[in-house]
């Protein structure tokens, strides 16, 4: 258990912990009730470490979850580009740390004030509240959205602008159920489908052109 992820929980394992002492004395059934709810908690927020590829050619998902959507895309905040979006929907039940989908620089992080629809909802990338970061380095630059869901409604940042991430490392988190989006490179080979379930700095979900030729073509590049 990681201690940065398990202290985003503190207010509510607090709060569980002394409804349980309470619940003790009153209904001491109703505080075993409690301490289940401490145990959930402590395993929503479970943050396991992950071993990432090192081929600097491979993207790896940015969250656990489902891949819920694949679409061709203009990306229109960051790159300005054409892109592939790959939605990754994350239930309850998933880890809800946030990776680098590349080695790279931090360049861009924005947060945008918005609701809180279901996350499974195709609109909801316009108007939920989000954070937007951008990974660059020499080969590509990669944009993830963090997405607040329906029960999800804070959005943790970790990493500022200017930091230098490993692939996998953590730069935030999206407290329960939520969204995550990567836009990559449209030339980007797409190494996952619709359905599919990924695990985050570990799941290999594009790679990147293999060389210098095919790296000059990207359109995040010129």
């Amino acid at each position: 258990m990681r201690l940065q992820t398990l202290l985003e929980a503190r207010w509510i394992l607090a709060f569980l912990a002394f409804a349980a002492v309470a619940a003790w004395f009153v209904w001491p059934w109703l505080s075993m009730l409690f301490l289940l709810l401490i145990f959930c908690t402590v395993a929503f927020f479970r943050d396991p470490d992950r071993a990432s590829p090192t081929d600097p050619s491979l993207i790896v998902a940015a969250a656990d979850g489902t891949v819920s959507e694949i679409v061709e895309m203009d990306e229109n905040e960051v790159v300005k580009a054409k892109t592939r979006r790959v939605g990754i929907f994350l239930s309850i039940f998933d880890v809800h740390t946030n990776r680098a989908p590349i080695d790279g620089r931090i360049v861009y992080r924005q947060h945008r004030e918005g609701l809180c629809l279901d996350a499974r909802r195709a609109d909801c990338s316009e108007k939920n509240e989000s954070m937007t970061w951008a990974f660059e380095n020499p080969r590509a630059t990669i944009v993830v959205r963090q997405l607040t869901g329906a029960i999800a409604r804070r959005i943790v940042a970790w990493a500022e602008i200017g930091d230098e991430l490993k692939k996998g490392e953590r730069f935030g988190m999206i407290r329960f159920g939520s969204r995550t989006e990567l836009y990559l490179p449209f030339n980007a080979e797409l190494l996952v489908k619709t359905g599919d379930h990924v695990l985050g700095g570990s799941t290999i979900i594009a790679r990147l052109p293999q060389t210098p030729e095919q790296a000059d073509n990207f359109p995040y590049n010129q």
